[in-house]
């Protein structure tokens, strides 16, 4: 009896979770460069006196689906879309290194070359500034140059290049402030292969319609655990009711 309750009880929990995540996924489905999170589960037995009998389900680590979004174009001169497998590196607000593969740039106040959210864009040598009046073109390798609006002809000057990176994906895990990060800590390495697209974005891998699906059979399950934990509570009640008139 107690097994079934195991069973029940930590499946519907960890349904609950998944369930969240697919709420997560779905809430970014409009997302630039968002990658969905993928939940896996485990059964584990229950350790102690006695056999190990029972068992109940864990939550693995969450994986990531790595699939690229659909390319959109823009004609933004400051948007850029990875073309296959890359990140574009960005400085974290700890200093450290992230990557994304949002690249909807922005320019602040300060010629800084930026993210949506602020974070510095990373070049070859460090954080990307931008002079004043100019006009900006990005490469396919990642390069940017500049034409001078105050002069004509203006002349084209390389202000320098986006760190491009491809790490391998065991390799990465998503940071609480949805970047990706190295598991080890380290700067991942300048990747000549990466090229990108200009005047485009990457829009989420998000699957409206699978994940909606998803999220229906998840209730379904939920209510079937549900009805699991009321047949093992029905079952217990029959059986006082056995060992009452056998006394």
């Amino acid at each position: 009896m107690d097994r079934l309750i195991y069973t029940a009880m930590s499946g519907a929990k960890h349904i609950l979770e998944q369930q969240a995540t697919t709420a997560h996924n779905l809430a970014n489905a409009s997302t630039t460069g968002f990658k969905a999170q993928i939940d896996s589960f485990r059964a584990v037995p229950v350790l102690g006196n006695g056999l190990p009998t029972r068992a109940f389900v864990v939550d693995a680590t969450v994986g990531t689906d790595y699939r690229s979004g659909s390319i959109e174009q823009t004609g933004r001169d400051l948007d850029v879309a990875i073309q296959g497998d890359g990140w574009i590196a960005v400085q974290r607000a700890d200093g450290s290194e992230g990557y994304t593969r949002n690249g909807a740039l922005q320019i602040n106040q300060n010629g800084q070359l930026q993210t949506a959210t602020g974070l510095n864009v990373m070049g070859d040598g460090g954080p990307i500034s931008i002079p004043p009046d100019v006009t900006i073109t990005i490469a396919k390798d990642g390069t940017i140059s500049s034409v001078n609006n105050l002069t004509a002809p203006g002349a084209t000057t390389i202000i320098g290049r986006l760190k491009l990176t491809n790490p391998p994906a065991s390799s990465l895990k998503r940071a609480d402030d949805g970047l990706f990060v190295t598991t080890n800590g380290q700067p991942a390495p300048l990747d000549p292969a990466v090229s990108v697209i200009g005047g485009a974005l990457e829009s989420s891998n998000v699957n409206v319609v699978e994940t909606m699906v998803n999220m229906i059979s998840l209730a379904r399950g939920f209510e079937m655990q549900m009805k699991m934990l009321e047949n093992a509570q029905n079952n217990a009640g029959k059986a006082d009711q056995l060992f009452s008139m056998n006394g």
